[in-house]
């Protein structure tokens, strides 16, 4: 048990790590992303190059990675998904290639989520989308569709991972903590106008 859990931290963890922002926007624009707009590496960010296909490419990678650690955990040391899924989500965050920075989070969850229930793919995605075209903030429609997500496992699934999805949603509204400070001072710019 001791071996197996070490085996999937370390995996999943190494997985999360991977910052594929900062990646393809050094490959394909030759710039660091951590120099533009928010100095994050995640989606949101890489859109401000103007560049969607490579917002999207990041956005579909990130969130890989989180299907990808929990997905062969389910498969090879099922009763240690959860703790694959929050390594994996440590590692995005406090990534090993970048003196333990990252992103913040949210793509991976989603990645996560889709092997843990479509169901709360779908009700993360469905909140995102609505709450975009209501505010037009990334950073709120996150972390609101991160709280959905959990009250929704809470009401109507009870499969016991409350735990993990509040823990998540911690995580995910200490990386925003930024973009929070921005949204009181108004100071938080739009994904669109």
């Amino acid at each position: 048990m001791e071996v197996n859990f070490i085996i999937v931290a370390l995996y999943s963890y190494l997985l999360g790590s991977i910052p594929f922002g900062l990646v393809l926007t050094k490959i394909f624009l030759k710039k660091d992303i951590r120099k533009t707009g928010s100095g994050n590496i995640g989606a949101t960010n890489v859109l401000r190059t103007g560049k969607k296909y490579l917002a999207a490419l990041t956005l579909f990678l990130d969130s890989l990675k989180g299907y990808a650690a929990v997905f062969i955990t389910t498969e090879t040391f099922q009763d240690l998904y959860l703790y694959s899924a929050f390594f994996c989500l440590v590692g995005h965050i406090y990534s090993i290639w970048l003196k333990f920075k990252g992103g913040k989070g949210v793509a991976t969850f989603l990645g996560i989520i889709f092997v843990l229930s479509f169901d709360y793919f779908i009700i993360f995605v469905l909140s995102w989308l609505i709450l975009i075209v209501i505010f037009k903030y990334s950073s709120l429609s996150s972390m609101c569709s991160v709280l959905s997500v959990l009250i929704y496992d809470y009401f109507f699934i009870e499969k016991n991972i409350i735990l993990f999805f509040t823990m998540s949603l911690i995580l995910i509204i200490y990386t925003h903590k930024n973009n929070l400070r921005q949204l009181i001072n108004k100071k938080e710019p739009k994904i669109f106008k």
